[in-house]
């Protein structure tokens, strides 16, 4: 099935950016009316929440690689971690993945440790955002145009969603005795790894900072498109940056298109149209997206240019030699 989907990922983008086309087309009239403009200020306040999220997304990987026993520096990590994300645009959802072992593998890490911690990586941006959309949903009861429909079962939803976060934090070892299940059936070594109660509690808490800052990068950029008095950018916070958090998360598991990309406009689009408009949801969906494939593609350069490799280091140790690797 997911290679069915893989394959037919092309089309998926296809229709993905028809709908993006077609949804800025619904809303012209009311985006025709607006007086648009960009703040510089909020410009700057967004990229630094973005540069401050993307820090803290690495250092969080980087534990997440020392919890299985492999030890990168920053910077390096850096390197990779920008020259990797350029690729999830790639249709096939591989990409990104594969160039992160690739490299580490360079660097002498083995290519299960990287693997590994890339999907623990990814499991835990999901069980992050479960607390922030459970916490709003719980709250307010929004879901956007799709309220009429959920708000009876948000009780529900919200204790189903918080059940994999619970059971992370409660027994962490359930995610090693997984992924050494998988590796025993390709005949290779388990890993030997160090995930505590306190960690996995600790990772998950930076996680959710993480979530907060990108939320934060979210709201800067919709508040630099059009003048908002300081009583609606307080009302409208907390709406913008549950949103992101959640809308990034569907379109992250729709699997349909490299990078969500249009599942996460849409979803943006059906949270934030009540409480912004059609138009200004849109295109503050649509510029969210521009706004970090640019930072991305700038981080990228950057990194090519002024994170130059010249010797990588000699392999590190067999990631089964010892139990290393607690987070520090």
């Amino acid at each position: 099935m997911l290679r069915i989907i893989q394959r037919m990922q092309p089309l998926f983008l296809g229709l993905a950016l028809l709908f993006i086309v077609l949804l800025l087309r619904s809303q012209w009239a009311e985006l025709s009316q607006h007086t648009w403009r960009l703040n510089p200020s909020w410009l700057l306040a967004s990229a630094l929440f973005m540069l401050a999220s993307w820090a803290l997304e690495i250092q969080v990987w980087r534990q997440l690689l020392a919890v299985v026993g492999a030890h990168l520096p920053y910077w390096a990590a850096v390197r990779i971690w920008f020259l990797s994300a350029i690729l999830r645009y790639v249709p096939g959802n591989i990409w990104q993945p594969l160039s992160m072992t690739l490299q580490c593998q360079r660097r002498g890490i083995a290519p299960e440790a990287t693997l590994t911690s890339v999907a623990f990586y990814q499991i835990l941006i999901l069980l992050a955002a479960s607390p922030i959309a459970a916490l709003y949903l719980g709250l307010t009861g929004n879901w956007g145009l799709l309220t009429g429909l959920l708000q009876a079962w948000t009780p529900w939803l919200v204790a189903i969603g918080l059940v994999p976060v619970v059971m992370f934090v409660v027994r962490p070892s359930w995610l090693i005795e997984l992924v050494n299940w998988f590796l025993a059936k390709f005949n290779r070594p388990p890993l030997v790894a160090g995930l505590t109660r306190a960690s996995a509690a600790w990772v998950l808490l930076l996680a959710i900072a993480d979530w907060l800052l990108w939320g934060a990068c979210f709201a800067a950029l919709t508040f630099a498109l059009r003048e908002f008095t300081p009583a609606e950018m307080v009302r409208l916070a907390p709406d913008l940056v549950a949103a992101y958090a959640i809308a990034y998360t569907i379109g992250f598991v729709s699997l349909l298109t490299p990078s969500g990309i249009g599942v996460r406009e849409g979803a943006l689009y059906l949270l934030l149209a009540p409480v912004l408009g059609g138009g200004l949801a849109t295109v503050a969906a649509i510029a969210m997206r521009v706004w970090v494939t640019l930072g991305e593609l700038l981080a990228a350069g950057a990194s090519l240019v002024f994170l130059r490799e010249k010797n990588p280091p000699a392999v590190q140790p067999s990631l089964t030699d010892s139990p290393r690797g607690a987070v520090q």
